[in-house]
């Protein structure tokens, strides 16, 4: 099976919003009939449990791969077993991941499958019922986070407020932010203008840009509360 592939170069497509075009910092899975398939499969509402988590983790390993195709890398020469160098290229820098909880979590696998013994951090980010602003409550983050390039994890991207007070987090704990790389399966484009805007040097790669969002500030079309699908029956 081939890997829908990023579309690095068109920045000027549109999402179903036809008056929203794609921030330049935003990188979306090709809309291949394999890939779209897939997603009908997990915004099915009669679509099983089972069914939902393996075809949702293999969009997830889609997204790490392509997210991977973003991080720098530097000339690298090997010998092959027959004796030949080849000039190839290796990664800059070492990375890690850091899941934003706990829909996130859904997405940690998918990242271990594709680079053995990756650290990965945790954040736990809420509503605060007096200020109705995103809140810290937990995070776990590796101690050597500042040398390290940072996928950041979460499934969805809805006002975008959990995920941008993930990224002041980690910058906090002294990574630029041109080294986090934000994947989600499915984005607002309200989310995506709000984040881009307060973070334009943060690349994101997300599977899908659906319509938009409604007066709950759900998305939609979406595929429902993730979380909810993934861990109860």
């Amino acid at each position: 099976m081939m890997s829908p592939s990023v579309n690095h170069t068109n920045h000027t497509n549109t999402a179903p919003n036809a008056e929203y075009d794609i921030p330049p910092s935003v990188f979306t899975l090709r809309r291949t009939a394999q890939l779209e398939a897939l997603y009908t499969i997990i915004r099915d509402k009669d679509t099983s449990r089972g069914d939902f988590i393996f075809y949702s983790d293999r969009i997830i390993r889609l997204l790490v791969e392509e997210g991977l195709n973003h991080l720098p890398v530097v000339p690298k020469v090997v010998e092959t077993p027959t004796g030949v160098e080849y000039e190839g290229v290796g990664f800059e820098g070492k990375i890690c991941g850091v899941s934003i909880l706990r829909a996130g979590e859904a997405m940690e696998q998918g990242l271990r499958e594709v680079c053995r013994s990756v650290r990965i951090g945790k954040i736990l980010i809420q509503r605060d019922e007096e200020t109705t602003h995103p809140k810290l409550f937990y995070s776990k983050l590796p101690q050597d986070i500042a040398q390290r390039y940072v996928l950041l994890l979460d499934p969805m991207l809805a006002t975008g407020g959990s995920a941008m007070k993930a990224v002041e987090v980690i910058m906090e704990h002294g990574v630029p932010e041109d080294r986090i790389i934000f994947i989600n399966l499915v984005s607002a484009p309200e989310g995506l203008k709000a984040f881009t805007t307060r973070y334009p040097s943060l690349k994101v790669v997300t599977g899908w840009i659906d319509e938009g969002l409604n007066e709950r500030a759900y998305i939609v079309p979406g595929l429902g509360d993730f979380g909810e699908r993934r861990y109860c029956a």
